[in-house]
């Protein structure tokens, strides 16, 4: 059944990376998975690492491994402002897993309640999100 279409863009500091229309969104945010439809609430709403999927049609689903960031709903439009959105396919899961377990040392070796710890979990988080999506590719 085809849904109304509606502007989705996906920008991250290198750039925009999709500007289109999409019939729904699907994401997750820090309290769970969420899908944007046409004519959504206005929302304002934190990222989690995850596969952000942009559907232009129930065949054609746009993917990408997406970062942390934050989705801004408002006028019939979704912006999703992300540290990095790639495309699934180019991920390599052999150096990510690598990449992960050097991030879990890391997380290992800061201490309780420095900024060290923090950025640590958040690597380790991101870096366990995009080794599930490679896995699924």
């Amino acid at each position: 059944m085809a849904r109304t279409k509606f502007r989705a863009e996906v920008l991250t500091p290198e750039g925009q990376v999709f500007d289109d229309e999409v019939e729904m969104v699907s994401t997750r945010t820090g309290v769970g998975s969420i899908g944007i439809l046409a004519n959504h609430a206005p929302l304002m709403a934190i990222l989690e690492p995850t596969e952000l999927r942009l559907y232009k049609s129930e065949s054609d689903v746009v993917r990408f491994a997406q970062g942390e960031g934050y989705l801004q709903v408002v006028d019939n439009s979704a912006l999703v402002l992300v540290e990095e959105a790639d495309d699934p396919d180019s991920l390599d899961r052999s150096d990510l897993e690598g990449r992960l377990s050097e991030a879990r040392d890391a997380l290992e070796r800061s201490e309780e309640g420095t900024q060290e710890r923090v950025h640590a979990e958040r690597n380790v988080h991101r870096l366990e999100a995009f080794v599930e999506i490679a896995g699924g590719s």
